[in-house]
Parts: C-alpha cells; sequence; structure tokens
C-alpha cells in the first residue's frame, strides 16, 4: 500500500518513533566517565552499554520485523516503547553495571521495535522509489538528537546526576506512547497470513544480492558513526583534557553538520543519482580516514574532528541511497527486510568495530580503518552489475 500523499504529521510520528534509539545513546554520552566512577569499572565497560545496546537493538529486529509484518506497524510500535519505559526506569535505579548492562539489553529491545516499524511505514507509504529520499530526511531529523541531546544530558548530569539521563527517557517514552496510541494508523492493514518466524521470509530477503550488498554498505558505514561515538569521551575528555561543555560542543557542531547533510542528501540523490550519490560518499570516507592518520600526530581536537566531519558527510550521501535501494525490492516482506536492514547496521556494526577495536592501536587508527573499511565497495559499484542495480525501476 502506497499513500499517494502521507501527511506532514504522519512524518513527524515516524520522526518520533526513529528518536528512540539515538537518544537513548546520545544523552547521556558526556556521563559515560561518571558512570564509569560509579561503578568503579574501567571505562571500556562503561562503553559496553551503548555496544551493548546496539547489538540487542540489531538481533532484535529479527523478531520485530515478522512481528510488524504480521500484526501491524503500529501494534509493534506501542509495545516497543512500552519495553524502552520499562528498561530505562532500570537503568535509572540500577545499583551495579551488571543490573545497568541488562536494562540497557532491554532498551535496545524496545528501540528496534520503534525503528523497525517507522522504516517499515516508510516503505508502506511511499513506495521503493521515494523510499530513500525520505529515509534521508528521517536520517536528518534523527541528527538533532546528537546536536541536542548531549546539551541536555549534560545539564542533566551537572545540576543532577546521571540517573537523570534515563529518567528523562521515561518521560519522553510515556509522552510520545500516549501520542501514538491516539494518532498512529496502521499503514498495511493487509497484515501476512504466514507463520510469524518462517525462515523463508528472511531468506528470501537475504538471498537478494542488492538487498546484501547495500546493507553490508548501511553497517560499514554505520560502524564508523559507532566507531566515533564510542571513543570520542575518551580521546576528547579523558586524553585531550577536554570538560564536558567543551565535549558537547564539538559533539553539536558535528551534529550540526550531519543535520545539513542529510536533509540534503535527497537533493544530492536527485542531481546525482543513487550510484553517484554513494560512490561519492565512499570516496569521502576514504578521504576522512587518510586525514585521521596524517593528522594523529597533533593532539587537539579540531584535528580529532576534521575527519568526522568529512565522514559525515559521506555517512549521510552513502545511508539513504543504499538503505532506500535495499528495501525496494520489497512490499508485503517491507518489515522483514527493515529488520534485517537494521541487524546490519546494528549487530553488525557493533561486531564490525569490536573487532577492529580488539588491535592495539590508537583510537585514531581504529577510526581511519573504520573509514577505509567501505572503500572496496567501490569495485562493485563500477562493474556492470553494480550500475544495474541502480537502474532498476521496481514496482512498489
Amino acid at each position: 500500500m502506497v499513500s499517494a500523499s502521507p501527511s506532514r504529521f504522519q512524518m513527524v510520528l515516524l520522526t518520533l518513533l526513529v528518536l528512540f534509539s539515538p537518544l537513548a545513546i546520545d544523552i547521556y554520552l558526556p556521563a559515560l566517565p561518571m558512570i564509569a566512577t560509579t561503578f568503579h569499572v574501567e571505562h571500556e565497560l562503561a562503553k559496553l552499554t551503548i555496544t551493548g545496546f546496539l547489538f540487542a537493538m540489531g538481533l532484535g529486529q529479527l523478531f520485530a520485523g515478522p512481528l510488524a509484518d504480521k500484526y501491524g506497524r503500529r501494534t509493534v510500535a506501542l509495545v516497543g516503547i512500552t519495553i524502552y519505559a520499562v528498561s530505562a526506569f532500570l537503568c535509572w535505579q540500577a545499583e551495579s553495571i551488571e543490573w545497568m548492562l541488562m536494562g540497557r539489553l532491554m532498551q535496545g529491545l524496545g528501540a528496534c521495535a520503534t525503528s523497525v516499524a517507522a522504516f517499515a511505514c516508510v516503505r508502506d507509504l511511499f513506495g521503493p522509489e521515494k523510499s530513500g529520499k525520505m529515509i534521508s530526511y528521517l536520517n536528518g531529523a534523527i541528527c538533532f538528537i546528537p546536536a541536542l541531546a548531549p546539551i541536555l544530558g549534560s545539564w542533566l548530569t551537572q545540576h543532577y546526576s546521571w540517573r537523570a539521563n534515563f529518567s528523562f527517557m521515561v518521560v519522553f517514552a510515556v509522552v510520545c506512547g500516549t501520542l501514538l496510541w491516539f494518532s498512529m494508523k496502521e499503514t498495511n492493514p493487509n497484515q501476512s497470513q504466514t507463520p510469524t518466524f518462517q525462515v523463508s521470509r528472511y531468506w528470501d530477503v537475504v538471498k537478494n544480492p542488492s538487498f546484501l550488498f547495500h546493507a553490508g554498505l548501511c553497517m560499514l558505514s554505520m560502524g564508523v558513526i559507532l566507531a566515533y561515538v564510542t571513543s570520542a569521551p575518551l580521546v576528547l575528555m579523558q586524553r585531550l583534557g577536554l570538560s564536558m561543555d567543551q565535549f558537547t560542543f564539538w559533539f553539536g557542531v558535528n551534529a550540526a553538520i550531519n543535520i545539513i547533510a542529510c536533509l540534503t542528501a535527497p537533493k544530492v540523490m536527485d542531481k546525482l543519482g543513487t550510484h553517484r550519490s554513494i560512490i561519492a560518499g565512499i570516496f569521502l570516507l576514504g578521504i576522512a580516514g587518510t586525514v585521521m592518520v596524517v593528522l594523529s600526530t597533533e593532539q587537539t581536537a579540531w584535528r580529532f574532528m576534521l575527519p568526522i566531519f568529512i565522514s559525515s558527510l559521506g555517512f549521510a550521501w552513502i545511508l539513504g541511497a543504499a538503505a532506500g535501494k535495499a528495501l525496494a525490492p520489497f512490499g508485503d516482506k517491507a518489515g522483514t527486510a527493515a529488520a534485517l536492514l537494521g541487524l546490519f547496521q546494528m549487530s553488525g556494526s557493533g561486531l564490525v568495530v569490536a573487532l577492529v577495536q580488539s588491535l592495539e592501536m590508537t583510537p585514531y587508527w581504529l577510526i581511519a580503518i573504520q573509514m577505509w573499511l567501505v572503500v572496496p565497495a567501490l569495485l562493485v559499484l563500477f562493474s556492470d552489475v553494480g550500475r544495474k542495480w541502480h537502474q532498476w525501476v521496481l514496482e512498489p
């Protein structure tokens, strides 16, 4: 079902759904060192509250996707919001890092449901051709969270404690859940009648080479962002000695660049096409990795952030186009496809980053390697098969 003219209010509701995940990550980033101190653990263990959240979010989508196809996007979204609120409350009152990690795993499961519902709705409402542009607009909205959430999180942490960040998440979930309960309509009234977790549904998606390639691009691009997010507090606050407010400033500048890049990405796709947009984005990530290594000898904030700024442009140009192409071949399986795409982006990127960070290298080199991993994809994009994928016009 493709709506002729989805309303702006529908887009507002979808935007709220995709905000749950970045909010759960970015709002408490300035408080990570304080969390490590509270629970008397190393910074590396505190970082697991991020990677654990992302892993659960990715893995949970394997279940959320088919459930969204069978029971509807609205039902899955509301259940996810409920889980999110309960788990945020558990994190707020956690007395040990183990309880904190458990709450974060649960929160990842809740966030995955809202994410799957949102992107499946995009496919329902806009069809295969316009989905990539709409995903770019949603990504632009998502990028407001990294700009604003750390500022709010820094204020909450300094005036109350790091726990106040999680109480804010509870309030956010309750307010959004109430709004969606009364206002969100089901976008896929013809739910699947097949068994919920039929292996063939996953296989029909995974066996599609275009999906695998473009989902892989999303995974490696997301890995760059994850590598930066998990390393930035260590590099900027502990190694370079920046204050919480200074860290928030640099994080906000990068988020502002992300917003501009994501909101202009649809215009870039209109002008260059999805094929050239992805190629340009990959070149930018390759350049950013090189700049990161070249400037790594100078330990200053702007030298660390400059390649991050460049990579933010590349990330935006890749993600919208690649995500749209990954979902394009699927109509009635849009929920399952969105779930598998989320698995690649979250759990896949988390695994890749964990493997890269296991190397005995500085954060500068680790982030650069993460940026370079996407470059070999150019060989596929310049091949006849890669070009053909971006010439197909697929039916809804």
